[in-house]
């Protein structure tokens, strides 16, 4: 961050300065992207926001916020445990205008997400007791809720549908639902489920409080495995083109999750496909999903939480191509603010990359990179070609001085752009 400003010869403890006390309001730093998001959609458009934590791994013991966490890339055979800190990340879906069902996460929220710090064993009562307290407050989900909850007191007028993976499909959260808001979350293929309670009459009246859940349904497995229930074809985009999805759904649906507000349970048949040409035919896992609106359309259901793999791309981009969690800081106030301030920046530089007319105008691939013909065009593309417009505003200024073309017999092909194509493909 340092070198891109020419600030790599000065003094950086100014710098430091400027994060290590809370000076930086993080509302404002992801405001301009929230609104730009929702001025984009269209004035009947819902707007499709995607919730996950994300795991950046540190050294230091003594850093604010950082814990023993499970490692999500261990092997499923055995847990395995990794030194680092969490953050809680809500991308906003924009659709693509020239692509159908195509979208692209910009996030609009990233927060430090630590756990309570557990006393030691022989520490007071009371230190114990307020482990607890905090112990519920701090933990993901209460967050994640708390979270929604603030996203929906800012964008007022439209619609919210939030996508989350299993670990947030919990009580925690379903029963935390803000007003005009719709969740969809992925539950376990042996999930209790439960029929809607019979309405109760006069006659039939009992003493004791009313039922909230009725006959017991089968799990939503044994709902895949019935040749019963129809199945229905849903065609959504995934994975850069348009398919189509075999689902079974039922409506009226009670789960201990959710209490006693009705969901619609959604069963997807995993698609089939071939690891190369001439393969055996091999097929994904079933998806279970349930949603807290039962008259959402499927096909609206479905693209939405197909849209939550943009939020693990964002993921990917921040960890590798931005270095989210590679500033050496030891201050509680600067580990919330500069990973935060890295997001903001590109969620910047993803609107402006969606903006951009950049078919035209982007870098060429090196000859030894495949051609890929693509309409999305990656975060790597997108600072390239910034650092490419930055690179002909210096040249144009500081080459000025530089004597003009003049005509030789030299064969030009081999001096052609050399030393502006050598200075762009540099640093891509």
């Amino acid at each position: 961050m340092l070198s891109a400003i020419g600030r790599q010869f000065e003094d950086w403890t100014s710098a430091y300065r400027l994060f290590s006390k809370e000076r930086i309001d993080r509302a404002a730093l992801f405001a301009p992207a929230r609104e730009a998001v929702v001025e984009r959609l269209k004035p009947d458009e819902p707007m499709v926001v995607v919730m996950d934590d994300t795991l950046i791994r540190k050294r230091g013991r003594k850093i604010p916020g950082t814990a023993w966490k499970r490692d999500p890339l261990g092997p499923p055979f055995h847990t395995n445990f990794v030194w680092g800190q969490r953050f809680l990340q809500l991308s906003a879906a924009l659709p693509d205008a020239s692509t159908q069902g195509c979208a692209r996460g910009i996030p609009i929220d990233f927060l430090h997400a630590p756990s309570a710090a557990k006393p030691r064993k022989n520490a007071s009562p009371e230190a114990w007791e307020t482990y607890r307290k905090e112990q519920a407050e701090l933990k993901v989900s209460a967050v994640a809720a708390k979270r929604l909850r603030e996203l929906r007191r800012q964008v007022s007028g439209k619609s919210i549908i939030c996508a989350v993976d299993g670990g947030f499909t919990n009580r925690t959260v379903f029963r935390n639902v803000p007003d005009d808001t719709v969740l969809i979350g992925r539950i376990r293929k042996d999930a209790s489920l439960f029929k809607a309670p019979e309405a109760e009459g006069a006659e039939t009246s009992r003493r004791g409080r009313k039922r909230v859940y009725g006959d017991a349904l089968p799990t939503p497995e044994e709902i895949r495995r019935d040749d019963s229930i129809p199945w229905q074809s849903v065609e959504a985009y995934a994975a850069g083109k348009v398919h189509t999805f075999d689902v079974k759904t039922i409506s009226a649906v009670r789960w201990r999750g959710t209490g006693n507000h009705d969901i619609r349970l959604v069963v997807v048949r995993p698609l089939a496909y071939r690891p190369r040409k001439g393969a055996k035919l091999l097929y994904r896992d079933p998806a279970y999903l349930i949603c807290t609106d039962a008259a959402l359309p499927l096909e609206s259901l479905l693209q939405a939480y197909l849209w939550r793999w943009e939020i693990e791309l964002n993921f990917r981009d921040e960890k590798t191509v931005l270095g989210v969690g590679e500033a050496q800081i030891r201050k509680q106030p600067s580990v919330e603010s500069v990973p935060s301030l890295v997001v903001a920046s590109y969620a910047c530089l993803l609107l402006a990359g969606t903006a951009a007319d950049t078919g035209q105008s982007v870098l060429p691939r090196q000859k030894w990179r495949p051609f890929k013909k693509t309409k999305r065009y990656s975060t790597q593309d997108m600072i390239s070609l910034f650092r490419t417009q930055l690179w002909r505003i210096g040249l144009k200024k500081n080459l000025t001085h530089f004597a003009s073309d003049t005509s030789t017999n030299a064969n030009m092909d081999f001096l052609q752009n050399s030393l502006h194509s050598a200075v762009m493909f540099a640093q891509k």
